[in-house]
């Protein structure tokens, strides 16, 4: 049951939650990032280097065993998911600027995810991980996260009027699936979950706390707008935990590594939500300047 859970059942639910972001994508949206080019950048110089940077230190600082310490990293390299898209809406941050971070850093994905598993597990020296070739690990990371965003864009693009009423169902599904997803790797390892939760919830509470911080700042230093920082908060400080998951699982073949984004996974929305509420009620951003 769990070989058929993890080889099937997972990328299963991967590709329907990633079908169903790219049924909301469309080209004009990688487009975007031209019209605000350094606040894309800025926003994803934070997403692939600063917050990675910031995870390798939090790791060392907590001594997390090699396999936590290399799920942490995984983590760390997950771009943004559906989710950021949704919190960012609730708190009029600038959803376009979300969705097209979401498009480019899912592309990016393809190979910084790749490289920051590699990296890290030579650092950490974590022999199980079963990562095969380098071409190998590229190759699994598109067909479980890039391919069904492409066949969502090419839907929406063929049959835009089936796209436009499949789009909340898919999201209600997509919903249900990351549920479904985040307890079953809970359940996988539950007993070492036991162990290690009241370490991995400090860690991953922390980390998605400074991610949120940098998202919200770092653009705004860089004369990113009020609803651009919101967007760039919430892109950089909720992660795809999901596709961490199924990472984890299928393609290095290591439920243990799943766990801190299991438990990232429970957290993160609950700190959003709080984040951006205290975003609204006591943290007063400078005003736009006058233009």
């Amino acid at each position: 049951m769990g070989s058929i859970f993890t080889t099937i059942a997972l990328p299963v639910a991967l590709a329907i939650v990633m079908f169903g972001l790219g049924l909301g994508l469309t080209r004009q949206d990688f487009g975007l990032i031209l019209k605000h080019p350094k606040v894309t950048l800025v926003a994803l110089a934070c997403q692939v280097i600063v917050m990675p940077v910031v995870c390798f230190g939090l790791v060392l600082a907590f001594g997390l065993p090699p396999e936590l310490a290399v799920g942490m990293m995984l983590l760390a390299a997950a771009p943004g998911g559906t989710s950021a898209n949704l919190v960012s809406h609730v708190f009029r941050g600038d959803v376009a600027l979300n969705i097209s971070l979401t498009a480019v850093n899912s592309v990016l994905a393809l190979v910084t995810l790749p490289v920051m598993v590699n990296l890290s597990a030579q650092y950490f020296d974590v022999q199980s991980v079963q990562m095969g070739s380098p071409f190998q690990v590229v190759r699994d990371v598109f067909v479980i996260v890039l391919l069904p965003v492409i066949l969502g864009m090419l839907t929406r693009a063929w049959r835009p009027g089936w796209a436009q009423r499949m789009d909340r169902p898919v999201r209600l599904v997509s919903a249900v699936i990351l549920v479904l997803v985040l307890l079953g790797a809970i359940a996988a390892n539950w007993d070492l979950l036991r162990v290690e939760f009241g370490r991995l919830a400090m860690i991953t509470v922390l980390f998605c706390l400074i991610s949120l911080s940098v998202g919200l700042l770092v653009p705004r230093w860089f004369g990113a707008t009020r609803r651009q920082s919101i967007a760039t908060s919430f892109e950089i400080g909720i992660h795809n935990a999901t596709l961490a998951i199924v990472v984890a699982q299928t393609v290095l073949n290591s439920v243990e590594l799943s766990l801190p984004a299991a438990v990232y996974g429970v957290l993160m929305v609950p700190l959003a939500l709080g984040f951006g509420a205290l975003l609204r009620t006591r943290v007063r951003l400078r005003p736009d300047p006058v233009v």
